[in-house]
């Protein structure tokens, strides 16, 4: 079939398997150009199919030469129907994997769910018997509870004001300005039930019980904390007491492997192009005019580049992790600078919809939304016939 975007609002119901295989061609090349990182041998990732996650499995497998393992809930694809671009990433890392010896094998199912942790955890003890690394990238808007069963829904709403402010149609271009009702009711604690720490200590707890934590194992979630512009409708919001719950369980899961001598951190990431991110009001406009400062200073990077500095540079490098005074890692330290930081908020006084294509980078922006699904990179023909039906390989 020919495989063209099909788009409906902030989301594209389609995604293209060659573009997908591109993509990940493409951060396997990134890091091999970088050089070996002295990392983990045994990694697991939850929520290894897009975004950091993705890129954590293939900074482990080609930067380190890690087996690993992925956790991820994809739709496969029917015969005329594409599956999720994580579905396609996935087959293509395992493909290149096997590829280059490595082993690769996948799980696709709820991650939240205790049925999922123990297929996970018996495919640890028959192949690699220990992990001494778990990196932990959820990102799901429900979370069924695995011991209550209450179905919870994360919301991305201010705390006790309305927030309003300018955002784009980045299809469009138009800049207007947006409201957002404050939260109410239950909204925070089923925000902190889907995206705080609860579940990561979960998996953790669970693969410690099992003894399948090497000793000195590492395990790393990720977040983000934004900058003033967006910090009423995210790290002060319903997502930010989430965030905070997340940071504070890295500190109780440290307790937990002290026995091991292992560690938990949260690692600060930087601003993203993601179909989540796509969706929050603010976020798109202050992302296009973050890129335009970032590729004129020349320290834009993208997921894969955010990750290979996180591992050079931070995770091992043969002496301690630095940390903020939080305990967090920083990777989003050039985002963060404050000559960065002063000349998006100049540029986010002056941003209309007429001048936005010249002082921000919609079409920088567009261009990674696209990629998200495989569509727009250089070496696709996308005019060609393309089979949907691709299979992850260690998935039966």
């Amino acid at each position: 079939m020919i495989i063209e975007p099909r788009m409906r609002g902030f989301i594209c119901l389609t995604a293209h398997p060659k573009g997908c295989e591109q993509n990940v061609k493409n951060q396997i090349e990134y890091i091999k150009s970088k050089g070996a990182i002295e990392g983990a041998k045994k990694v697991l990732v939850i929520g290894a199919s897009t975004g950091f996650g993705l890129a954590s499995r293939i900074t482990s497998a080609f930067g380190s030469g890690a087996a690993s393992i992925g956790v991820f809930f994809e739709k496969p694809p029917l015969e005329g129907k594409t599956a999720s671009p994580g579905w396609y990433n996935s087959a293509a890392f395992e493909n290149e994997a096997h590829k280059a010896g490595l082993y690769a094998k996948s799980i696709n199912g709820d991650a939240f769910s205790n049925e999922v942790k123990q297929q996970t955890l018996d495919l640890i003890k028959k192949d690699l018997g220990q992990v001494d690394l778990v990196i932990y990238s959820l990102a799901s808007p429900v979370r069924l509870h695995p011991v209550t069963g209450v179905l919870h829904r994360s919301v991305l709403k201010p705390i006790g004001s309305t927030f309003t402010n300018k955002t784009v149609d980045f299809h469009s271009g138009k800049v207007s300005e947006v409201s957002i009702e404050p939260c109410s009711g239950d909204d925070i604690e089923n925000t902190v039930a889907v995206m705080g720490g609860e579940d990561w200590a979960m998996w953790i707890d669970a693969l410690k019980a099992e003894n399948l934590l090497a000793p000195g194992a590492t395990t790393v979630a990720y977040s983000y904390i934004g900058p003033s512009l967006t910090e009423a409708v995210y790290r002060k919001g319903t997502i930010g007491r989430a965030k905070d719950h997340l940071e504070a369980t890295a500190f109780t899961i440290t307790d937990s492997l002290e026995d091991i001598n292992g560690k938990a951190y949260v690692s600060v990431n930087k601003a993203l192009v993601t179909q989540a991110s796509s969706a929050i009001p603010v976020i798109p406009l202050y992302i296009s005019l973050l890129y335009k400062i970032m590729k004129e200073e020349g320290i834009h990077e993208g997921c894969i580049e955010q990750i290979q500095r996180l591992y050079q540079e931070r995770l091992y490098t043969g002496s301690d992790v630095p940390t903020d005074e939080k305990g967090r890692i920083r990777i989003d330290d050039w985002e963060m600078r404050a000559d960065v930081q002063e000349k998006v908020a100049k540029l986010w006084e002056q941003a209309v919809t007429e001048n936005l294509e010249e002082i921000g980078d919609l079409e920088g922006y567009r261009k990674d939304f696209y990629n998200l699904f495989g569509f727009d990179f250089e070496g696709v023909d996308y005019k060609a016939d393309t089979t949907e039906m691709v299979n992850v390989s260690s998935i039966a």
